[in-house]
């Protein structure tokens, strides 16, 4: 059967869109998404992009909203520490595939079913072991580091020659005079061998789950 412009104007759903629309800002950020790129990548024209997701507004929605279903939720069957931690580590790894969406996250007006089904199954984790008062507390406080932490890891240079120079640059003698901390935390720590920026992200995790529960046990 001919393939006609019907035919694939079928086959185009909003589904397919904000798939699309995901792995285009992937490649190049949501600043520079846009309806006519988008259609492009998809072979197809802006006005049928249109007919199946109205706006870029419900597009960043969408694809906010496919990003947070990444994101592994918190094991019922857990006790709230492990259950939330092992959330954290999740959305790390999600967020690290897709650095556009952090800023993005908690922006969005019209959250989707993924992003409200997981936003509920964090606060119900953390319900089963904190007062109100505390899983508020520690709601505020693991994403604030887990986002945080996701913006800075995704700044660093890239690991490689790129890294080697701004640790050679920092551990440079002519710079130990003026600037002594950072000499010694480049030539006593991040050179030597084994140092990894993103360990600090476990350490700073398990740091802020350890103070939650011990407030709350104090409580």
């Amino acid at each position: 059967m001919a393939v006609t412009s019907e035919t694939k104007r079928q086959r185009m759903t909003k589904e397919r869109v904000l798939a699309g629309a995901l792995e285009l800002a992937d490649q190049i950020g949501v600043a520079d998404l846009t309806i006519r790129r988008l259609a492009d990548a998809l072979g197809s024209k802006p006005m049928t992009i249109y007919h199946h997701v109205p706006s870029k507004d419900e597009i960043l929605d969408g694809i906010v909203d496919l990003v947070f279903a990444e994101i592994e939720l918190p094991d019922p069957e857990l006790d709230w520490k492990p259950a939330v931690r092992a959330r954290c580590v999740s959305a790390r790894k999600v967020l690290a595939r897709h650095p556009w969406a952090v800023p993005l996250m908690e922006s969005r007006r019209s959250p989707g079913p993924a992003t409200l089904t997981h936003h509920d199954a964090v606060l119900a984790c953390l319900l089963r072991g904190l007062s109100l008062e505390m899983a508020a507390h520690a709601y505020a406080v693991l994403d604030a580091f887990v986002y945080g932490f996701a913006i800075q890891e995704a700044a660093l240079p890239t690991p490689g020659d790129e890294m080697t120079d701004v640790v050679d640059d920092l551990a440079d003698d002519r710079l130990a005079e003026h600037y002594p901390a950072l000499h010694t935390f480049a030539t006593e720590h991040a050179m030597q061998p084994g140092y990894d920026f993103g360990d600090e992200f476990d350490f700073g995790l398990d740091l802020i789950l350890d103070g939650l529960d011990a407030v709350a046990r104090a409580r």
